[in-house]
């Protein structure tokens, strides 16, 4: 399996595991921690965003390694 569809499909998987994490401390304490769910978004985000950058410039150089075999 390619590195970067690891990662992405780790970056989904961690999403769901803190959407149910920030779900069950809502219910259980009545607040939300706002501050910790923008960054923690913000962070996976950027990591995606980054993620298909250097895809789109290994594709537009043609060094797509999944191309040549």
């Amino acid at each position: 399996m390619k590195f970067s569809k690891l990662i992405v499909a780790l970056v989904i998987l961690l999403n769901a595991a803190f959407t149910v994490a920030v779900l069950f401390i809502f219910y259980r304490v009545g607040t939300e921690p706002t501050t910790l769910i923008g960054a923690w978004f913000g962070f996976t985000t950027v990591e995606l965003w980054a993620l298909a950058g250097i895809k789109k410039r290994e594709i537009e150089t043609g060094n797509d390694k999944e191309e040549i075999q």
